[in-house]
């Protein structure tokens, strides 16, 4: 089972909750767009903070998102039509589809930057990558801007520790995206992704999700849940586990454990 927050319910105080959460996505887009300016990040070996980070955004995961999925599965398999019905784990294969999307991108960055050094154009992607790269990641912004008003969980604590774990989250990003791209992300992709929040608020908030009524989540949250721990956790395992960040474990499992102990005990 999920971890249970005390609620602030929506129906009983929506319009506290749909300003905070306008809030937060400002906060959210102002991130990517000042991050660049946190030179001490920029360190080998790794910054601990980034580190730190990246332990923060996987608990979340873990602790809040993965427990969730089973509950999701239901729902899912109630919804989906009789010829999927082979198809026994469909959140779970979503969030593998998440996962997968990411690491091709990952991939094609890797690959085109380093033919970009052999053609002696530098240790930059080509500009195709970088709209490519743009894309995705805006539309997983407008996802998780959509989620600050459409999660499993509306109450002021959930969105507080979503907001928190999506924030570190996108320092860490614009870390990665910043390697990639080098002053391209700065000029264009940072304004992108910051604009992609403030976009996924905006349908968040015009949209309406109608849940059965004794159905916990929607099809919808669902989908989009399970697709976003999968992106994720591949976001953040890309940027710890390769030899040359020589990452900070004690940084990745402090910011875990503290952040577990959060969403448990609060």
């Amino acid at each position: 089972m999920g971890i249970r927050f005390p609620t602030f319910a929506m129906e009983t105080s929506p319009l506290p909750i749909v300003f905070l959460s306008a809030f937060f996505a400002v906060l959210l887009a102002i991130v990517h767009i000042f991050s660049g300016g946190l030179h001490f990040l920029r360190t080998t070996p790794r910054s601990r903070w980034l580190s730190f980070g990246s332990g923060i955004s996987v608990a979340y995961v873990f602790i809040h998102i993965l427990p969730e999925l089973d509950k999701y599965q239901d729902t899912i398999q109630d919804s989906v039509a009789a010829e999927l019905a082979f198809l026994e784990h469909h959140v779970y294969l979503l969030a593998l589809l998440g996962l997968a999307m990411f690491y091709g991108l990952e991939r094609a960055a890797d690959e085109s930057r380093q033919r970009s050094q052999k053609t002696g154009d530098g240790d930059v992607t080509t500009a195709g990558v970088f709209w490519i790269h743009m894309a995705s990641f805006a539309i997983y912004n407008v996802l998780i801007g959509y989620l600050l008003l459409h999660r499993e969980q509306t109450g002021l604590l959930s969105l507080l520790f979503f907001t928190g774990a999506m924030g570190v989250h996108f320092v860490v990003n614009d870390y990665g995206l910043r390697e990639h791209h080098k002053q391209r992300y700065d000029r264009i992709g940072r304004w992108l992704l910051a604009a992609a929040i403030i976009v996924g608020w905006v349908i968040g908030n015009a949209i309406a999700i109608h849940e059965a009524a004794n159905t916990s989540c929607s099809v919808a949250t669902a989908v989009l849940f399970a697709f976003l721990a999968g992106g994720v956790v591949l976001n953040v395992l890309k940027e710890e586990l390769p030899e040359e960040r020589e990452s900070r474990f004690w940084a990745f499992a402090l910011g875990a454990a503290i952040y577990t102990t959060l969403l448990l005990v609060i």
